[in-house]
């Protein structure tokens, strides 16, 4: 019940990596269609704009990685259902990889290890 995590510009790593999630709130720019590198673009599971400002800095110091931690996954109650989908997809074998910003090279430090920790929770309970 693998949940892997990469960058989008990243190649494959696993001769498998099923199917590959952007969970980013904005597209790459000037990324033509046909060089999209995922198979599905799930826009809910990224944080909110606001969150994404306040992690940056860009309206005043930027947050703490625990509070921003805190914040995200406060707003991942909202896609409970969403999660769990993906939850039951991978209980079942599936393997699924979340991707991310290119500029995301931390990733203890994305939300991708946040939202793989949430899904592969939910695997682990059914």
């Amino acid at each position: 019940m693998p949940v892997l995590t990469r960058r989008w510009n990243d190649p494959p790593a696993a001769a498998d990596e099923g199917e590959r999630i952007l969970i980013c709130r904005y597209r790459p720019r000037g990324l033509k269609k046909e060089d999209e590198t995922w198979d599905s673009w799930r826009r809910e599971f990224a944080p909110s704009p606001e969150l994404l400002d306040a992690f940056h800095g860009k309206k005043s110091l930027p947050i703490s990685w625990a509070i921003y931690r805190t914040s995200y996954l406060k707003e991942m109650r909202q896609q409970q259902q969403s999660i769990d989908e993906l939850a039951k997809r991978v209980a079942a074998g599936e393997t699924i990889t979340l991707l991310c910003s290119s500029a995301c090279v931390r990733e203890e430090r994305c939300h991708r290890s946040l939202l793989k920790d949430l899904i592969e929770r939910g695997a682990a309970r059914r």
